[in-house]
Formats: C-alpha cells, sequence, structure tokens
C-alpha cells in the first residue's frame, strides 16, 4: 500500500460520502496526518455525512494545495462522537487503503496547461458561434 504523503498546514480538503443517491462531495477543514495509512477529520454533528458513513463507510479524500495534492481512499469510522473542545463535531478516522498522488512527475502542472488550454478553446468556439 502507498504511503500517504505530507501535506502542508491550511491544505484544502474535500471528503466524498456515499448513500443511495450516489456520491456527495463536501469541504472538511484541515484533516491531520495520523500516520503511513490513516488521516483524522471533524464532520460538524448537525451535517448528513455521519448517517451516510454509517450506511456507507468507504470514503474518498481529496487534499489539495498551491502545489500538489492526492486522492486518498478507504473505510471511515467515527473514532470519537465529540471533540473535547467542540462538542459540535465528531472525530473520523479515514483507513487509507489506497493514495493516487496528484504530484508525480509533474502531473499537476501539466494536467492544468492541458485543462486552460482547453477552457481558451471553447472559448474561442462560443465566441466564434454567437
Amino acid at each position: 500500500m502507498p504511503e500517504l504523503p505530507v501535506w502542508p498546514a491550511g491544505a484544502a480538503a474535500v471528503l466524498t460520502t456515499l448513500d443511495a443517491d450516489g456520491p456527495y462531495a463536501n469541504p472538511v477543514a484541515e484533516p491531520v496526518r495520523a500516520g503511513a495509512d490513516s488521516i483524522l477529520l471533524s464532520l460538524d454533528r448537525t451535517r448528513d455525512d455521519l448517517g451516510r458513513l454509517g450506511a456507507h463507510p468507504r470514503v474518498a479524500l481529496l487534499v489539495c494545495w498551491e502545489d500538489g495534492g492526492f486522492t486518498a481512499r478507504g473505510t471511515a469510522r467515527v473514532v470519537a462522537r465529540s471533540m473535547g473542545g467542540d462538542p459540535d463535531h465528531t472525530a473520523v478516522e479515514i483507513l487509507v487503503e489506497a493514495v493516487d498522488d496528484l504530484q508525480r512527475e509533474g502531473a499537476v502542472d501539466g494536467r492544468a496547461t492541458a485543462l486552460r488550454q482547453l477552457v481558451a478553446i471553447r472559448r474561442r468556439c462560443r465566441a466564434a458561434a454567437s
């Protein structure tokens, strides 16, 4: 199993959970690397994410920052129903089974350049059509 990369403080993160209607992607506050294959994060107890996790614990967490990022896929479980200083949040651990690293061999720069070129082409096509 690939080891989780180390990411900078303040990195943006989006947790994707599932239910019968499909996937749900929600931003989460700073996830914490808890080991080579474990991530901790807090979820607001009033959101539906916790209910979805109970029924479908398989998740994906996208973590991205200015010059890199990755998606961790695995199984989530509640490790603390209430967090000491913040009783409105629940601590969740993701046991990571796979990591898709966006940093390898300039992948981020190359893909971003290709996407910017695609946007420019689409804009030119729309302008020509109007």
